[in-house]
């Protein structure tokens, strides 16, 4: 037996030995809870209604502990994710949802194929926006210790949104991490960005109207540069030092104007639509993840609107998915 299959089976006896004491405890867990939601001006209607079915899920810490990776290259993750197939199902939901989609573009100023990208590759334009009980996963993450503060804070927050009524309960089907709706949103997303669009006061975010709206206006609020660049792809040379590459979609660390780095990037006279006194960032996404990996290829130089993707998901290869399948819905548009 493999050395990571020996322990991923310690642990699958771990987690079946101690659910039942966690389940006991999770209960003393929720009366504590309620406590703390009364006191932060949660109705106990509300939370009674609401948290009355909420169960531990041992395949929620599962998942936040040990969750399957599929350790694939930059070109096959982005590959995947921008097919023509991917491509062809967001311009049907552009003709399904032109005026919709172009009002959002001049009200919000964010070109529509990102938003139209951001929601095929999140939640393949609807259609699977996950399938989890997020208040019991968010419930397991709060009762949990390792993020217990994040989560408890990410439940208070749903829980007084369904108390003033902004949210349906009953709908709160999504990832198992308590992210929810067709652009995948956490609870604070919700609260500071989320827009009743169609003033139904109601905010449904399994509901074209509502979401699309409401990721404009989050990308909006976050700095998105419309009609600014996001990468480029380049050839290094070997001489770059490494404190230039960036392999942590952590933070990105060591901007320079593009003409400092000249020197290094083999491809240099490709990069003539820029401006060379734009700050960059160089980015080298499959050194920590791949194995053997060669470190400088792939590699690409990203602008600030990259970083705004960052924001929406901290992995150098979604936001490259991302721009990519903009750039191919633009060309199809």
């Amino acid at each position: 037996m493999k050395l990571i299959n020996f322990f991923f089976l310690i642990f699958l006896i771990q987690i079946t030995n101690i659910s039942a004491d966690q389940k006991k405890t999770f209960i003393e867990w929720k009366k504590e809870f309620k406590n703390l939601a009364l006191n932060n001006d949660i109705s106990e209607k509300t939370f009674d209604m609401v948290m009355s079915n909420v169960k531990f899920l041992p395949k929620v810490i599962e998942y936040d502990r040990y969750q399957p990776e599929f350790y694939e290259d930059t070109n096959t993750y982005v590959s995947k994710r921008t097919s023509s197939n991917k491509v062809q199902k967001g311009i049907n939901f552009y003709n399904q949802n032109t005026k919709l989609i172009n009002d959002v573009q001049k009200k919000y100023k964010i070109e529509k194929e990102l938003l139209i990208s951001l929601m095929g590759i999140e939640t393949n334009y609807g259609t699977y926006v996950g399938k989890m009980d997020i208040l019991s996963s968010l419930s397991t993450l709060s009762f949990d210790q390792r993020r217990s503060s994040f989560f408890t804070n990410e439940l208070l927050i749903l829980l007084k949104l369904i108390d003033q009524n902004m949210i349906d309960y009953k709908t709160l089907y999504g990832s198992w991490a308590g992210a929810f709706g067709y652009f995948q949103f956490m609870p604070s997303t919700i609260k500071n960005y989320a827009i009743d669009y169609n003033q139904d006061n109601y905010i449904d975010l399994k509901n074209p109207n509502d979401s699309y709206a409401s990721a404009g206006n989050y990308l909006n609020n976050m700095g998105w540069k419309k009609n600014s660049h996001c990468f480029y792809k380049i050839s290094l040379s070997d001489n770059i030092p490494t404190k230039y590459l960036n392999v942590s979609a952590k933070k990105i660390v060591n901007k320079k104007k593009l003409k400092f780095f000249k020197k290094f990037i083999l491809n240099y006279d490709d990069l003539d639509f820029v401006d060379k006194n734009t700050n960059v960032a160089i980015i080298t996404p499959d050194k920590d993840i791949i194995p053997d990996a060669e470190t400088l290829n792939p590699a690409f130089i990203v602008f600030d609107n990259y970083e705004i993707i960052l924001k929406w998901n901290r992995s150098l290869r979604f936001a490259l998915a991302v721009c990519t399948l903009k750039e191919k819905i633009k060309n199809e548009l």
